[in-house]
């Protein structure tokens, strides 16, 4: 769990590290109000992403527990 939790940290922190540079296309979803969708959106994709890979997880330590 601890290097899950240690790769979303630098996920983020690389995310904002990018995030300083101005962007027009951000700008003017930021202006319509459309920014909250695309939020929204890759908030759900990364949800599931990670959901998946959480029940995969559990999935192999269960077959390697009936390995041995």
């Amino acid at each position: 769990m601890k290097k899950y939790i240690f790769s979303l940290f630098m996920a983020l922190i690389s995310f904002a590290g990018q995030a300083q540079a101005q962007v027009e296309m951000a700008d003017q979803f930021r202006a319509d109000g459309k920014i909250y969708v695309v939020i929204a959106i890759v908030a759900i994709i990364l949800t599931g992403i990670f959901i998946y890979l959480f029940r995969l997880d559990r999935k192999i330590t269960d077959l390697e527990k009936r390995i041995k």
